[in-house]
């Protein structure tokens, strides 16, 4: 992944230095188990886990030869230790190393990932918290509908985020699953009790039926969950760009000073960030269903998901870890104009008072429901063509006079009545701090 989206603590994982670390874990996880049980010396293991070091310049010069980098790395860090590094790889396939200390690398991402979903959820709810009674028009079709609360928004886009981290947590989970079963997953060389022993040691599952692989379902489930994630993102940040529209200007994205939204007009303050969620959750969508292809490989194993996964599972982890936190730095400075909002409802005419209306002269005019349809479309239409106020011409319908009090008809459009439960939704955010923690006890 280019530099422009890669913060430092994501990229870190990611490093040709942190790949053979982790597959150095994995080697001597191996042997410490394989000297407990008497079957390498214990002097060699203790050589190895002291003296070895990863030189990933070395690795690339010798794998210009070799032209297989596991091979490489073996032969690299056994010139670091001396004489007992003969003992490195001692049973294992390649595979058994890669995908374990591929299993590493993703659990150490997944947890990056989860903790900027904490955080991303804990604003958000703060946030809608605050603007629980900011009043704003809901929209459908991108026409007015029926008054919100932008507290309400807020809320929605919580739980959304809440059902992404319970999907990545598990897809995060499942992959933290090694093997230590051989070439074809038969242990013919080092038996099952050595890679129990050895996973456990590292906190990771064995899978219980492997060929030479783990199973690349995991993998596609990963980035799956990852992607579903960035489309939540690319959602909200959707609706920032859409409400920071000049005609509707009820959101503004952060503006530094100093800060220039175009070379040639001044005046501009662009939605640059929440466009740029927007273009990445592209990208992400594009790894899953990479992910998916890696999955239908020949017999026990072949190679062309290696050079897939070497892209897309840097790349998905870096980008959605650099969404959430531009999304948070976004919700944390976000400028919310009630006042536009308020006066955006205003500009509405009313029209979105016409489903109360509609219910009154059902409920308590004693009308059909075609017929009271039919004045209340009537009227709404008619003001909205003439932009004119519904309740002025509500007011001055004989048909609506004849079922209906004035004082019905002003209930019909007071807008605190159809925000009297915003307060019981917005309690529900409370329950997200529960759920976070029966979901880490379950584990």
């Amino acid at each position: 992944m280019i530099p422009r989206y890669t913060l430092p603590a994501m990229g870190a994982l990611w490093t040709d230095q942190a790949r053979f670390e982790a597959l150095l874990r994995v080697e001597i996880a191996v042997l410490r188990v394989l000297a407990d049980q008497g079957a390498v010396p214990t002097d060699a293991v203790e050589a190895i886990a002291s003296r070895g070091r990863v030189d990933v310049a070395r690795i690339a010069e010798l794998e210009r030869t070799t032209d297989h980098d596991v091979i490489a790395f073996v032969s690299q860090v056994a010139e670091t230790v001396g004489p007992e590094g003969r003992w490195l790889h001692y049973g294992l396939t390649s595979s058994d190393v890669v995908d374990t200390g591929l299993a590493l690398q993703c659990r150490a991402a997944g947890e990056l990932l989860l903790a900027e979903l904490d955080a991303t959820i804990t604003s958000l709810a703060a946030a809608a918290r605050t603007h629980a009674d900011t009043r704003m028009m809901g929209r459908t079709h991108s026409v007015h509908a029926e008054p919100i609360t932008f507290g309400l928004k807020l809320a929605s886009w919580a739980f959304e985020l809440d059902r992404g981290r319970r999907r990545l947590r598990s897809a995060t989970d499942d992959l933290a699953t090694g093997k230590i079963s051989g070439p074809v997953g038969t242990y013919s060389q080092l038996g099952p009790d050595v890679e129990q022993a050895a996973l456990a040691s590292l906190g990771l599952h064995a899978d219980p039926v492997s060929t030479q692989i783990v199973q690349r379902d995991r993998h596609a489930a990963f980035l799956a969950a990852i992607a579903v994630t960035g489309g939540s993102l690319e959602r909200f940040a959707t609706e920032v760009r859409n409400l920071q529209h000049t005609e509707i200007a009820e959101l503004q994205e952060p503006f530094r000073t100093g800060q220039k939204g175009s070379s040639a007009m001044p005046h501009k303050r662009n939605p640059i960030t929440a466009e740029r969620i927007s273009g990445l959750a592209r990208l992400l969508r594009g790894y899953a269903l990479a992910g998916m292809e890696d999955q239908a490989l020949w017999h026990e194993r072949d190679i062309s998901h290696s050079s897939v996964e070497r892209v897309a599972l840097p790349g998905a982890t870096i980008l959605l870890h650099y969404m959430l936190v531009r999304f948070r730095s976004l919700v944390e400075g976000l400028v919310v104009r009630g006042d536009r909002m308020a006066e955006n409802i205003e500009r509405g005419l009313g029209l979105h008072a016409s489903s109360r209306l509609l219910t009154a002269l059902v409920e308590t005019g004693g009308l059909s429901r075609e017929d009271a349809y039919a004045i209340v479309q009537r009227a709404a239409l008619r003001a909205a063509d003439e932009r004119r106020s519904l309740r002025e011409l509500v007011d001055a319908d004989p048909d609506v006079a004849r079922a209906l009090s004035g004082e019905r008809v002003a209930e019909a459009f007071d807008d605190a009545i159809p925000l009297r439960h915003v307060e019981t939704i917005l309690a529900r955010l409370d329950t997200l701090g529960i759920r976070e923690t029966e979901t880490v006890d379950a584990r």
